[in-house]
């Protein structure tokens, strides 16, 4: 199966399926993909589309999207995540310039909320509206929000946080926007890649290295070059010892723990978490513990809020103690182009 996106579908037009998708309904793109063998060639503009027939033919490597005004390709499987996980616009078309810009892969979205409060505390970033060329395949589809957009004033620096779902999302997501760049003909300076130690920070670097390995690739002091793209490993391991707290492995609730700590929030909670270790016969766990600290900091939105809240509203010393102590700040910092 081959699916033709972008200006110069001509070059296919004579053995493709030119598909007129426009004012057809879904049960109508539905009957067509269902009708499909698999040998076909799909020329299509249609999101929806592309996402039927994606579905339905993931599976082989000889199933691919082609983007027509590079003449590159990706495999469908690679363009269903694109679209589940990132939600790229596989319809390429966008034209400007590259601007200076940074992306930070994280497991979900509290992290995301955690590390873009992060780069708006500490490195004078603020929220965009508007996206450079390069984060426009990824901007806004179907008018939904995926993603955190910032933009530093003072040098016109770009930063985007996408959320994954887990240490195995954050490094599918690195190995397909690796892939998309190299089809749709777009880059970026620095990929940064924030997954949880598990078991070793050895493992998680495995686990980057391994997904590297299908790019020509070399090590770095910080991490890796894929081409010119800087890809920045960030492991985020910094135990909480606490006697009333049941600490297994690494997540960012642990940053924020130390967080809390250090502001003297988790002082004020010490109460209510005892008295749940009693009703409960056990201790609690550290985003058991977040829930009591968002209802005594006074705040009745989510955890992905009060993430962000607390850490605008942290002492800088303290911020930076905790990200320095967890081996995160270089890495944070260099993401961000800050030298300081």
């Amino acid at each position: 199966m081959k699916v033709v996106t972008g200006k110069r579908w001509e070059a296919f037009a004579d053995s493709a399926v030119l598909f007129p998708e426009y004012s057809k309904n879904r049960d109508e793109l539905i009957n067509f993909v269902n009708s499909l063998k698999g040998d076909e060639t799909i020329v299509t503009a249609s999101l929806e589309l592309v996402d039927l027939i994606a579905n339905r033919f993931r599976k082989g490597e000889e199933n691919v999207l082609i983007y027509s005004d590079t003449g590159r390709s990706i495999t469908l499987k690679e363009t269903y995540e694109l679209r589940k996980y990132i939600e790229f616009d596989v319809r390429g078309g966008f034209s400007g310039e590259n601007a200076r810009a940074s992306v930070l892969f994280v497991e979900g979205k509290t992290d995301a909320k955690f590390f873009k409060a992060v780069f708006k505390k500490l490195f004078e970033f603020r929220e965009s509206r508007n996206a450079p060329y390069q984060f426009r395949f990824i901007e806004r589809v179907f008018e939904r929000d995926n993603f955190d957009l910032l933009r530093r004033e003072s040098d016109g620096a770009y930063l985007a946080v996408i959320p994954s779902e887990g240490n195995s999302g954050v490094i599918r997501n690195l190995g397909n926007f690796l892939k998309a760049m190299e089809a749709f003909d777009f880059s970026v300076d620095r990929l940064g890649v924030a997954v949880d130690i598990d078991e070793s920070r050895e493992s998680a670097l495995a686990s980057i290295a391994g997904k590297l390995s299908g790019f020509e690739h070399e090590t770095t002091t910080r991490g890796y070059l894929v081409g010119k793209i800087e890809v920045i490993p960030l492991v985020i391991g910094l135990p909480f010892e606490d006697g009333l707290i049941e600490w297994k492995k690494p997540t960012v609730e642990d940053l924020m723990l130390h967080l809390i700590e250090r502001e003297g929030l988790l002082d004020k909670v010490r109460p209510g978490i005892k008295a749940l270790n009693e009703s409960l016969g056990r201790k609690l766990k550290p985003k058991e513990v977040m829930y009591l600290a968002l209802s005594a900091y006074g705040h009745w939105g989510n955890l992905e809020g009060f993430y962000e809240l607390f850490v605008m509203r942290s002492r800088f010393r303290n911020l930076k103690a905790v990200l320095r102590e967890a081996g995160l700040m270089e890495g944070l910092r260099y993401l961000a182009f800050s030298e300081r």
